[in-house]
Order: structure tokens, then sequence, then C-alpha cells
């Protein structure tokens, strides 16, 4: 699967949130603070995975339709590589 720019900036933006965490433990913050920014980190993985997920699903089910394949599993698995992210 080829990766669309808009995830790979999405990508960009949670190293860089990443990295501000770590630079507000180097700083000694609040640790209300670092978990608010942790859980803003893993709210936009969250999202980016869904993003991923749900262009491979599209993806592949218009290749099934077109080689006149069910899509039934596809779904499912998608929906199975959700659950288990989380």
């Amino acid at each position: 699967m080829e990766y669309d720019k808009s995830v790979i900036n999405r990508l960009k933006r949670i190293e860089g949130q990443i990295k501000g965490v770590l630079g507000m433990m180097e700083q000694g913050k609040d640790c209300r603070e670092i978990v608010t920014q942790l859980s803003a980190t893993r709210s936009a993985i969250d999202r980016t995975m869904g993003v991923i997920v749900s262009a491979n699903l599209e993806q592949c089910v218009r290749e099934n339709v077109e080689n006149g394949e069910g899509t039934d599993h596809l779904v499912k698995e998608a929906v199975n590589l959700l659950i288990k992210s989380r």
C-alpha cells in the first residue's frame, strides 16, 4: 500500500508531540501537563491508525469488487485490527 502524504504528515506531528513531551519531562513539568500531552498524542495515533485502516480497506474492497470477490472478510479484518489496537 502506498501511504498518502497527509498520513506521513500526521506521523511527523506525532513525532513532534513526543519530542515535546520528552522536553517537558526534562524540564520537570507537572505530571498532569505531561499526561495531558501524552493523551493528545495517543488520540492522534488512534486517529492515524483509523485513517490507515480505512484507506487500506477502501483499496482492498475496490480490488476485490473488480475481481468479483467478496468483501465481508475485509471489513471484519479491518474491525479486528482496530479492536486489537485498543
